[in-house]
Formats: C-alpha cells, structure tokens, sequence
C-alpha cells in the first residue's frame, strides 16, 4: 500500500498535495483514479491503533504520553486563576476525529445560516450532512443519510440504568426527550445519543472510513500517504501555490536530541494542480503565516517575509469552554469505563475477547438548552441584555450543552472510596470570548503566540452561561437514582454551613419535589465562579482561526475555500467556519471536508462517482 514513512526518490510532484485531511483526499482519490494525490500527516500512521479504534480506550488520548495528540498551550490568564491551558488536537491521520469522545452532534439550522456564505446555508449543506453518514440513530430517516462512510448508532454497549435514569432527571426539570435532536431544528430537551461508532463497536474516524480501505484494497495507485511528517510552509512562484515544504516530526526520530534542536533536513514536494492546507484550526493558521500570508506586522516580527497581508489569519481563536463536576453513583463498574483507565480491567483480555464494552464511549445521554426567561433574569441585566439580542428570538440555539458521561476525567488514585465517579459535562454552544493563535519565528519550534481567550469577554458572559448550568446540572443529579454524592474537591469550595455546601455522601435522590432546588447565597456564587476559573477546560472544539469571509471583515478564504491573493491553495477544516455551531464540531468538520471535496472535483473536472456510496467502507 503507498503509505511511506519517505517517499520514493522518483515521486517529485503530484497533482494534489494535502495537510491532513482524510475525507478531501478519499473523496478525490475515488472522484478520479489518474489525479495523483499525496496527504502528509505530521503524525503516526493510525491503523488499528488500540487507542484509536477502540471507543472506551479514547481517555488514553488524554495522557500527556499519547502519540496520537498534540498539547497546544496557551498563555497564562488572569481569567483563568493564573493557569496556562492545554488545547489538546490530533496529532494522528483522521486529526480528531481519531483521538475525541466520538459524540454525534449537528450544527443548528441557524448555525450554517450565520456563515452568511453562498454555497453554506443549511440547506446547501444538508445533502452533505447525508451524504458523510450511515446512521443507525432514531427520528426520521428522512432526515439522515444511510450510505455514508461514517457510521453513526449507539456502539456495542449502553448503560440503560444511567441513561434512563439521566433522562427521567432531565424531565423531571421540565426539559423534553427528544427522538432526534441533531434534525437542524429540535432544541432545548435532551436525546438517547448516538455515537461515531459503527455497530461491530469500533470508532468511525475519517482515516478508517475514507481512507484506510483504499490503502488496504490495493486499488488507489493514486492515493499516496507520508506519515510523521511535519509541513513546514506552502511554496509560491509569485502567489501561486507550487508545493510544499516538510521535515521528519522530531518525535518520532531515534535520537532525543532532535527534539529540542527542532531540526530535520527540510525536503520539497511540488503540487501540480493544488495545495490543501486542513491541519486544524490551531495548526493551519501557523502553516500559513510560515509561508508568508497573515498580518504583515506579525510576520515581520516573526522574521518572515511578507507573500500576502491576511490580517484575519490566526485571529478570533474560539473554543467550547468546558466545565466538568465529579459525582458519586451507585453505578457497576461494568456500567462505567473507568476500569480502562485505572487499571482494574484487563485491556489486552477485552481486545482479544472484542469485549463489548470497549464499543461505548460512556456517553447514551446529552442535552442542548435554554434557560427560561425567570432564569435569565436572575442572571443580572447584562447577561439579559445579550441574551435578548442573540437567543430570545432565535428558538434553535441552544446556550450550553449538557452531557453525562460514565467516566471520570482525573487521578482515580485520590477518589476517596471505590465507588463509580462520573462527570457532568457542561460547555458554551456560542462562546463570546475570543483569543488568538501566532507564530513568533519562522521555524516549527518557535515559541507560539498563544491566547485561548477562555472567559475574558465583556460582562462575563460565558462564567454566567457556566454558573447557570452548574446549577441545573447539580438539580439534575439529585434527582437521579443512582445519585451517591458529589466529589468535594471537585466542586466549589462551599462554606460548611451554607445551604448550598457540597454533599459527598447521599443515600439515594435528595430533591424532595419539583419545587425543591438548592438556594445559592452571593457567597456561594463567588464560590462557584472562583471554582469555574480555576478548573474550566477545553472540548477541542478549536475553531475559526482561519475564517470564511470577506478579507475586508477579517476573513481568509472566499466561499470556494481560496485562500485571499493567493491561486492554488486552499483550506478545508475547523479553521474556516466564521461563526461557531451548537454542537460537538466533529460532525461539522466532517461537513466541511465533503464540502471541500464537492468544490475541488468541480473546479478540477473530474469525473465524479455515480452514487455516493463509499464501496471501500462496508456498513457496519
């Protein structure tokens, strides 16, 4: 199979040279078997890696070890109690889609609507919101795609009590259950979630769909793919894009040394008919300002010549700020995964026996939601005021996203008894805070100019949106039947005597009614805030980095993903959407790269395929 940790000496030039991106490159290689494509992925070769393939292993992705993910950190902030955030991203082919929690989540209907682009609308994208699926999920077929190289439906394993439970909570709060809630128009309840996760248990990334099958079949003499390469910067001749500049990844070179020094004999490939850059929203905006194209000012700091003046590269960095709250249940260990992780359950035994567990990620049950106008209220004018202007009228945007998943996220050496901990996720669906991501020199192990923005935006906003969910969240457990308790260190630091103080050990479902909720003192919400800044995270859902737009409104590329001022390049990933999606971006950066594809085929004259059925990728 053409998958080289070098090239061959004879392979000089292609047609199409790609930075990552798994669904561009399959999509074309299929599209036309004479079009010469080489994908360089800065990362190992994925192929039945035990952390990728198997769901329930994904928290290894996490470990500061993991060979597969890349750790972006960001500047230290006064917002953020003084920390300096990780923002981890794939470092492995399929990019996130590789190494992330696998959720199955859609955009809104407004969200593709406000990218205010032609070609971009929701109805331009439903067909290709169809066409990346095969889903097995509920609500109507219409509505979904059955022939798709990614498989959506519910994995080998579902804890029905947590599930159950969870939603009975969610209603007992007055939300609604919903058969479907990633239909662009269903909001404000909670769902029985799907996952990318076929139904022989393994995940569904964009290397194993889209590409891997064609590596495997033989079939694709046309599809080249160099791993743990590292892309320096795009080559011009004027402002044309001829190919690109790449070195070995020092961290899969032999000799340690190399990793400080950040050197490895720069080699050249030249692109025929196109470069696509689809690195990642934190990675793509620092290819481009290697290669000459962002603001001019940055550039010349940085010791890089100037090849076009793109302001809006690296600019309006966004994130789902992530909030996470441990509680104590009555669980089974088998209805949790957190054996994987501390060692209590067997790994090698459940591969070679394809346990079913392995098949879940321990997330059956999510939500999008709303506060009620009461609520709104309470949270102070400011926060009215925005919500008025950017939700009130608008009934599909979700403010948060709440999910609960089977696993905690922590040293399980310090939980204080052997009971199953499982977090509550909470996270912004439209962030207001924006940050930044910059090169300061020219080479790859410059030091990065990196401001996440995490809750630095005017009137605080986002710390409310998270103090409003920490509160529904918190109902919600205590109105659970498998509710234990909450992990002390873990929650705010209430006061002992406060009616609001953290309950680590419980019996059983405390709220004694609808009307019972935990009343909150000023105290308790300066606590609460305080906690928030100290532990809120990432969903490494980067984006925006890069947008689509008007260079005049800070934007990089044009509706045809054309980089501004500059022939032959494009970009085709989280980096290009202006405006953010309420929902996990998985499905969204998938979305964009059939999208990137559809364009690409046109523009070449490709002959494309009859049927959009993946023949390589079985259904499973």
């Amino acid at each position: 199979m053409p998958l080289y940790h070098k090239l061959p000496s004879d392979l000089k030039e292609v047609d199409v040279i790609i930075a990552g991106g798994c669904v561009v490159a399959g999509r074309l290689a299929e599209a036309d078997r004479n079009l010469s494509i080489l994908v360089i992925e800065q990362g190992p070769n994925n192929y039945q890696a035990p952390e990728v393939v198997h769901p329930a292993l994904y928290p290894r992705n996490l470990w500061p070890s993991s060979k597969y993910t890349l750790f972006w950190q960001g500047k230290k902030s006064k917002e953020l109690a003084g920390r300096s955030p990780i923002v981890p991203s794939g470092g492995t082919l399929g990019g996130g889609s590789a190494i992330n929690w696998m959720v199955y989540t859609r955009g809104q209907r407004s969200d593709f609507d406000s990218w205010k682009t032609e070609g971009w609308s929701a109805e331009d994208l439903v067909p290709f919101l169809n066409k990346l699926e095969t889903y097995h999920g509920y609500g109507q077929q219409k509505h979904h795609g059955d022939r798709g190289p990614t498989i959506v439906s519910k994995g080998t394993h579902r804890s029905s009590i947590a599930e159950d439970d969870f939603l009975q909570a969610s209603e007992a709060m007055g939300y609604e259950t919903y058969d479907d809630l990633q239909n662009l128009d269903n909001n404000n309840g909670f769902e029985r979630y799907q996952k990318y996760i076929g139904t022989n248990g393994r995940r569904s990334d964009s290397a194993h769909r889209y590409l891997h099958p064609k590596l495997q079949s033989g079939n694709y003499p046309n599809l080249h793919v160099l791993v743990e390469k590292q892309v320096i910067k795009v080559l011009f001749e004027g402002k044309k894009a001829v190919g690109v500049e790449y070195q070995t990844n020092p961290k899969f070179m032999a000799n340690p040394e190399f990793l400080a020094a950040g050197y490895a004999s720069p080699r050249s490939i030249r692109a025929r008919k196109q470069v696509v850059i689809s690195a990642g929203a934190c990675a793509t905006p620092q290819i481009l300002e290697r290669s000459g194209i962002g603001n001019a000012d940055i550039l010349k700091n940085a010791g890089v010549d100037v090849v076009e003046d793109l302001p809006g590269v690296g600019h309006d960095y966004q994130d789902h700020h992530l909030s996470l709250w441990s509680y104590r249940t009555s669980l089974d260990p088998r209805e949790c995964i957190n054996g994987f992780t501390d060692g209590r359950f067997d790994i090698a035994k459940a591969i070679a026996e394809n346990d079913e567990l392995l098949g879940t990620n321990a997330m059956d049950a999510q939500g999008k939601v709303r506060p009620t106008e009461k609520e709104v209220e309470a949270l102070g004018p400011e926060f009215k005021a925005a919500w008025d202007r950017d939700f009130k009228e608008q009934k599909d945007r979700p403010l948060m996203i709440m999910a609960l998943y089977n696993c905690y996220y922590g040293d399980h050496s310090v939980l204080p008894d052997g009971a199953e901990y499982v977090s509550f996720a909470n996270w912004t669906a439209y962030p207001y805070s924006r940050g930044h991501i910059h090169i300061t020199g020219p080479k790859m192990n410059d030091e990065l100019d990196f401001d996440t923005g995490w809750l630095q935006d005017k009137d605080s906003i986002d710390v409310k949106k998270h103090i409003w969910a920490y509160k529904v969240a918190r109902e919600m457990f205590r109105r659970m039947s498998t509710f234990r308790g909450e992990l002390k260190g873990n929650h705010p630091n209430f006061a002992e005597d406060s009616k609001a103080a953290v309950l680590e050990y419980a019996d059983g479902p405390t709220a004694k009614g609808p009307d019972d909720r935990i009343e909150y003192s000023k105290a308790d919400d300066e606590a609460l805030e305080q906690k928030i800044r100290e532990t809120v995270s990432t969903t490494w859902h980067s984006l925006g980095t890069c947008k689509m737009a008007p260079k005049e409104q800070m934007g990089v590329v044009d509706a045809s993903l054309n980089v501004h001022g500059i022939s032959n390049l494009k970009l085709a990933d989280l980096s290009v959407p202006p405006e953010n999606v309420g929902a996990n971006t998985g499905n969204t950066a998938f979305v964009v790269g059939e999208k990137a594809a559809d364009i690409i085929i046109k523009e070449l004259g490709l002959e494309k395929v009859d049927s959009p059925r993946q023949v390589d990728s079985p259904r499973l």
